[in-house]
């Protein structure tokens, strides 16, 4: 019988630090690698659910259609960046699967951290910092991106 409740410690331990990896994994400090943020607008997480990536971070990404891997908490997803489009380079639909799976809404912001870049595969390490603006706000936010923050008057 003591030897069955060691073996339930160390599970419950074992949970435990599985859970702590997840925390470190989902607020890691940046690396040094390039990075890009996005404060999610409805166009990012409601009907259209679509990303098109910021002009900083262009310069490093092919300008080609190429797969992309999302990774956040651990778990990956994948989907395409179309760079392309002189005036849009994006992530394809599959950006919804991302934003519902991990209950993405107005006002969060994600931070992109460039892992791996070639004319092969786009690598993502995701960062998601929640927004939880008090709705009666979101009308009067001005900004929607790094280079235009957000300002509550």
């Amino acid at each position: 019988m003591e030897e069955q409740m060691s073996n339930e410690g160390s599970n419950v331990s074992s949970t435990s630090n599985n859970e702590e990896e997840l925390l470190d994994e989902e607020f890691r400090p940046l690396s040094g690698k390039p990075f890009f943020t996005v404060i999610l607008a409805k166009s990012h997480v409601h009907p259209i659910n679509r990303l098109v990536l910021p002009a900083k971070i262009l310069p490093l990404l092919p300008s080609l259609v190429v797969p992309v891997v999302l990774t956040y908490r651990g778990k990956k997803w994948d989907m395409v960046y179309d760079g392309t489009n002189d005036n849009s380079k994006r992530f394809d639909s599959s950006w919804r699967t991302f934003a519902n799976e991990n209950n993405l809404k107005i006002g969060d912001a994600c931070v992109f951290e460039l892992e791996e870049s070639s004319t092969r595969v786009l690598v993502f390490r995701v960062q998601i910092l929640r927004g939880d603006i008090p709705y009666e706000l979101l009308p009067r936010i001005i900004g929607d991106s790094s280079a235009s923050p957000i300002v509550i008057k």
